[in-house]
C-alpha cells in the first residue's frame, strides 16, 4: 500500500483555491466539496454502529466513550491509511471519462454519484438498516458509468472498468462470508476449548446471566480488554478504507473544477518528477527492448493534440481525450517531452499540466494491459507493476488538508446517529443477547478482515463483514437469528446496489439534459 504524501503544508493551494474561478464555478465547488463532507459525515454516523455495538452491547464501555473512541480512531485510519482505496474507487469508472472529467460532464458525474449515496444511506439509516455505504458508492459509480455509454453511444461492456470491477465486487461478496465463517469458528474453538472452568465459562455469559451469577454486568478483564482492542482495531480500519473513498472523490472534484492546482501535485519535488521521468523512461526502454512481441502497443501513430493545441473545455465542448493502447510509445515520447529538464509543475501552463496528467494515467494504463498479456513473462510484469506507483507517483495523491476534512468529517459524523443500526446489531441479529465471546470473535474477525483489505487496496464493506460476524457467531453459539431482522438486511443488502446504480445513473440523464 503506498503512504500518504505528506510535502509542503498545502495551505498555499487552499488559499488559492478559487484564483481565477467565476462566482458560478465557485459556488459549484463550494457546494461539490460539501456533498463530499457530508457523505462522509453519513458514513461516519450509519457505519460507526458495527465497531461500537458490540462493546456496548456486552457493556465493555460506555456508549458515550465507545463513540469518542470510535471517532478518534476512524480520525486516525483515514490519516495514516493510505491512498490505494481512493484510487481503487475512482478507477472503476471508465478511463476516458476519467481522462476528460474536467468537463461539464465530470462534475455533473460527481453531483450525481454523491447524491445518489447520500440518499440511500440516509434511507437505510433511518429504518435502522446495516446497509453499505461501499456498495452504495460503488452502485452510484456503475450508473453513472452505464448512463454515459448510453448517452454517448458508446458500447456498455466498455462503460466500466470491469476487471477493477470484477476484482471488487469479488472482495464485497466474499468478505462477508469469509466474516461469518471465521467469526462462527472462533466462537465455536472458544465454547469447545475455553469453558472447561467456571471463570472461564463467563466468557460465554451475556451481561444479564453474568449480572445474576457474579453482580457484574461487564465482562471479565481480559475478555474486557479484548473487546476494546478489537473495537477500535474496527473503527481504525474503517476510517482506513472507507474514509479513503471520500478522498477519492474530493480529488475528482477538485481536478474538475480547479484543474490549475490539482491535476498534478503542485507541492511535488525536483525529486518527485525526476522518478516519474525515471518511470517513464523505463517504460520507453522496455516498450523499444520488445518491440517485435509488442508490436500492437508500439504503433507510431497520433495519440492526441500536442499540448499546446489542447483545447479548455466548455460546457458544451468537453475535451476528449482518448486512450488507446495501439499508441503507448507516442503517449510516452509526448511524457517525456513534458518532463525533460522539468524541476517545478509551476514550470508548465495549466493546459500543459492537464495533458500531462492524461498521459501518464493513459501510460500507466497501457502498461498494466501489457503486464496482463499472455506473452509477458513474470520478471516482466513484476517490473511493470513496480513502475506504476512512480508513473502515478504525481497524480494519484492527496493534499494533507484534504485528508485532515475527510477525517474530521468522518469521524465527527462517527458520534451522532450511531444508536439506530447499533440497535439492530446488538439487539435484533440474534434470538439471544450477545455473549462476550461472541462479540470478541465478531469484533476482530472485521477488525483483521478490514484491516487486510485496506492494505491491499480492496474497498470492502464494514457493515457487511462485522453484521455478517455477529451473525456467524450467532448461527453456531446463540440459538440462531431474528429470521425477520436477517430478511431485512439482506433485503438492503440485495436492493443496495440496483437502486443506487438507478439514482445515480436517473440524476446524472438530468444533469446532462440541463447542461
Amino acid at each position: 500500500m503506498r503512504g500518504v504524501h505528506v510535502h509542503k503544508p498545502g495551505v498555499t493551494l487552499m488559499l488559492h483555491l478559487f484564483t481565477g474561478l467565476d462566482f458560478h464555478t465557485g459556488l459549484m465547488l463550494i457546494l461539490a466539496l460539501l456533498f463530499v463532507l457530508f457523505y462522509e459525515a453519513i458514513n461516519g454516523f450509519h457505519d460507526t454502529a458495527n465497531a461500537v455495538a458490540t462493546v456496548i452491547y456486552t457493556r465493555a464501555m460506555r456508549s458515550q466513550i465507545a463513540v469518542v473512541m470510535a471517532g478518534l480512531f476512524n480520525f486516525l485510519g483515514v490519516m495514516l491509511g493510505g491512498l490505494s482505496v481512493a484510487y481503487a474507487i475512482v478507477h472503476l469508472l471508465p478511463t476516458d471519462l476519467l481522462l476528460n472529467v474536467s468537463s461539464a460532464h465530470g462534475l455533473a458525474m460527481v453531483f450525481s454519484m454523491l447524491l445518489a449515496a447520500i440518499i440511500w444511506n440516509l434511507g437505510t439509516w433511518y429504518f435502522g438498516l446495516p446497509a453499505s455505504s461501499s456498495h452504495t458508492l460503488i452502485g452510484a459509480i456503475i450508473g453513472v458509468g452505464l448512463t454515459n455509454a448510453l448517452v454517448t453511444n458508446t458500447s456498455v461492456v466498455d462503460a466500466l472498468n470491469v476487471p477493477k470491477m470484477i476484482t471488487i465486487f469479488l472482495s464485497l461478496i466474499f468478505s462477508p462470508l469469509v466474516g461469518m465463517m471465521i467469526a462462527g469458528l472462533m466462537v465455536f474453538v472458544l465454547r469447545r476449548y475455553w469453558s472447561n472452568t467456571k471463570k472461564r465459562q463467563r466468557i460465554h455469559m451475556t451481561p444479564a446471566e453474568r449480572e445474576k451469577v457474579d453482580g457484574k454486568r461487564k465482562p471479565p478483564f481480559w475478555t474486557r480488554i479484548a473487546l476494546i482492542l478489537s473495537a477500535i482495531g474496527v473503527s481504525f480500519s474503517h476510517g482506513a478504507n472507507d474514509g479513503q473513498k471520500g478522498i477519492g472523490l474530493i480529488m475528482l472534484v477538485l481536478i474538475g473544477v480547479a484543474p490549475a492546482g490539482f491535476v498534478l501535485n503542485m507541492s511535488a519535488t525536483g525529486y518527485d518528477i525526476t522518478r516519474t521521468r525515471d518511470a517513464v523512461s523505463h517504460l520507453q526502454q522496455f516498450y523499444q527492448q520488445h518491440g517485435d512481441s509488442l508490436a500492437h502497443v508500439s504503433v507510431q501513430a497520433p495519440l492526441v493534440p500536442a499540448p499546446t493545441d489542447v483545447v479548455t473545455p466548455t460546457p458544451n465542448q468537453p475535451v476528449e481525450f482518448h486512450c488507446d493502447s495501439s499508441r503507448a510509445l507516442i503517449a510516452v515520447d509526448r511524457s517525456l517531452s513534458l518532463l525533460n529538464n522539468l524541476q517545478s509543475y509551476d514550470q508548465l501552463t495549466v493546459d500543459q499540466r492537464s495533458h500531462l496528467r492524461r498521459l501518464l494515467m493513459c501510460v500507466t494504463e497501457t502498461a498494466d494491459k501489457v503486464a496482463k498479456l499472455p506473452e509477458t513473462s513474470l520478471d516482466d510484469q513484476r517490473f511493470l507493476k513496480n513502475l506504476r506507483s512512480d508513473l502515478l507517483e504525481t497524480v494519484e495523491y492527496a493534499p494533507t488538508w484534504i485528508i485532515v476534512a475527510v477525517a474530521l468529517a468522518l469521524s465527527l459524523g462517527t458520534m451522532v446517529g450511531w444508536r439506530r443500526v447499533a440497535t439492530t446489531i446488538g439487539e435484533k441479529i440474534g434470538k439471544k443477547g450477545m455473549t462476550y465471546a461472541q462479540g470478541v470473535s465478531a469484533q476482530m474477525t472485521a477488525a483483521l478482515s478490514i484491516g487486510v483489505a485496506s492494505y491491499t487496496g480492496m474497498p470492502v464493506s464494514t457493515t457487511h463483514v462485522l453484521s455478517s460476524a455477529v451473525a456467524g457467531t450467532m448461527i453456531v453459539d446463540g440459538g440462531g437469528v431474528q429470521s425477520k431482522t436477517v430478511k431485512n438486511i439482506l433485503l438492503a443488502w440485495v436492493l443496495t446496489l440496483p437502486v443506487s446504480i438507478l439514482l445515480s445513473g436517473g440524476l446524472y440523464w438530468l444533469a446532462l439534459k440541463v447542461i
